[in-house]
């Protein structure tokens, strides 16, 4: 599988990153053993790059991806993990679904976007990793924290990539303003654009894919699914975390007819779609399971003809300034 560096820097990543959200009980339960055959599977496929925070699971997906790798060679994979939340223990019976995770709720979230909260963040992620490292520190969802993130948070990062403990820099987010400021204003590697530059929408070519393409920098493709409405496009399904309006739900389904007039099933157009644009140096995907990893493998190398991005243009449902995939892919190529 391709790697592509992170803007500047030496942090190479494959074109397909393994997001270890779900092996933190997103949503619902995950064994143990489900959480590292997913791992392996990922590793088997050839993904070497895995992306995790302490927000998922409550420390749960760092624990888990970092057994599952730590009889792999180090300098083989990247591992990416975010600052922004610290985890302070409390009492407690209660569970962690309010916040999306299927564990106790042992521990609170405390937002700490200062240059202390950076570094006791990164401390306790090592140590729930098992790690010596980390290659890539996002600074996550920093939306109602502007000003301490780009004041103290960015420049504490910046310390430690000019120092080494880390390889490169940047900011995760579920909008696009921000991280195109980000861009403009600071020396970031890369930003992970979760949600806004999909199949459905592409609020992200407006300014951050330009930015980042103009700059030298590097975009991580997140949600690529929408929250899973481009799985399965129904009423009732999930959409930004919470149940879709009618008129996107409308639009899902147009792309949906469209996909399979042409053979090809809508998860699979999503997944390749954002591989289009030149300043995406990776899409970040999911997985619970050995099955679900396969199932991504199998839809990503399945081909998508020319003349299906040609019908969503036609249909307007696909903007003419958006870059799309081009040819038959393969492992490699895609």
């Amino acid at each position: 599988m391709r790697t592509t560096a992170l803007g500047g820097s030496l942090v190479r990543v494959t074109e397909l990153a393994f997001g270890a959200a779900a092996i933190g009980n997103l949503y619902r339960p995950v064994t143990d053993e489900s959480a590292t055959a997913s791992v392996d599977a990922a590793w088997d496929a050839g993904i070497r790059t895995f992306d995790t925070a302490p927000h998922y699971g409550l420390g749960l997906s760092e624990r888990r991806l970092g057994t599952a790798l730590r009889d792999r060679p180090r300098d083989a994979y990247v591992v990416s993990t975010k600052v922004g939340r610290l985890l302070a223990p409390q009492d407690g019976d209660g569970d962690d679904l309010a916040n999306g995770f299927a564990v106790p709720a042992t521990h609170r979230r405390l937002w700490d976007f200062s240059a202390d909260g950076v570094l006791r963040s990164l401390e306790a992620s090592l140590d729930r990793l098992g790690l010596d490292r980390v290659d890539v520190a996002l600074l996550h969802d920093p939306d109602d924290h502007a000003e301490q993130a780009f004041a103290e948070a960015y420049p504490a990062l910046e310390r430690l990539r000019a120092e080494g403990v880390v390889g490169a820099v940047g900011v995760g987010m579920n909008q696009a303003p921000m991280l195109a400021r980000f861009l403009r204003d600071t020396d970031i590697d890369v930003v992970l654009l979760a949600g806004r530059y999909t199949l459905l929408e592409q609020e992200g070519l407006a300014e951050v894919l330009p930015e980042a393409a103009a700059r030298g920098r590097s975009v991580i493709i997140g949600g690529v699914f929408n929250s899973g409405l481009l799985t399965d496009p129904r009423p009732g399904a999930s959409y930004d975390y919470a149940s879709v309006p009618e008129p996107v739900l409308e639009r899902a389904l147009r792309l949906k007819a469209v996909t399979e007039r042409h053979g090809v099933p809508l998860r699979a157009a999503a997944l390749r779609f954002p591989f289009g644009h030149p300043a995406v140096a990776s899409v970040l995907t999911g997985a619970r399971s050995a099955a679900e990893v396969d199932d991504t493998l199998a839809l990503l190398t399945r081909p998508v003809p020319a003349a299906l991005w040609d019908d969503l243009r036609a249909e307007g449902l696909l903007p003419a300034p958006a870059p799309v995939p081009g040819g038959a892919p393969g492992r490699g190529q895609l």
